[in-house]
């Protein structure tokens, strides 16, 4: 099979490989960039562990092709903390002990990243029906959801302070 060029910023950072047409772009990642927070859970995009960020959408990098980003802006979960400062998110889901296993912890910062960009100051009602695309076997939701409310909180401060 013949591969294509595609040319793309991956956490801000340009990016142009060569790849199959058919690669996924959560195997792109991982394989190709070493970028592995966006995990591989149930290749079907029920499970959200692989979510990530596209030109200001959260899609499920299992079932997105690579040459469907060529132009694209993507954001993983490493591309969150900035030089070695955590994410409001990150240090959220931290102190509200929003994660057990780790397992489904980036994509569910990537969507709740998602989700905060569209709606900074969200109702618990809210995150929770923002989030529903992410699912998690071992926490029951209730300390990710606090995570996301704080991190919400976090940055309507950190913005109020710089106004």
């Amino acid at each position: 099979m013949s591969k294509k060029i595609v040319s793309l910023k991956v956490n801000g950072k340009a990016v142009e490989e060569a790849v199959e047409p058919r690669t996924l772009l959560v195997h792109f990642l991982r394989e190709k960039m070493n970028l592995t927070g966006a995990h591989i859970g149930c290749e079907t995009s029920h499970c959200g562990a692989c979510t990530v960020d596209i030109d200001g959408q959260s899609v499920k990098s299992c079932t997105h092709l690579t040459v469907q980003c060529e132009g694209s802006e993507v954001k993983t979960v490493e591309g969150l903390a900035n030089g070695g400062v955590l994410h409001a998110l990150q240090e959220g889901f931290y102190k509200e002990h929003g994660l057990q296993c780790g397992f489904c912890t980036p994509g569910m910062l990537m969507r709740a990243y998602r989700l905060l960009q569209d709606n900074p100051n969200p109702t618990e009602a809210q995150v929770r029906v923002g989030m529903s695309g992410n699912l998690c076997r071992c926490t029951g939701y209730q300390n990710i959801v606090k995570a996301v409310l704080h991190a919400a909180a976090t940055l309507q401060q950190s913005q109020t302070a710089t106004a």
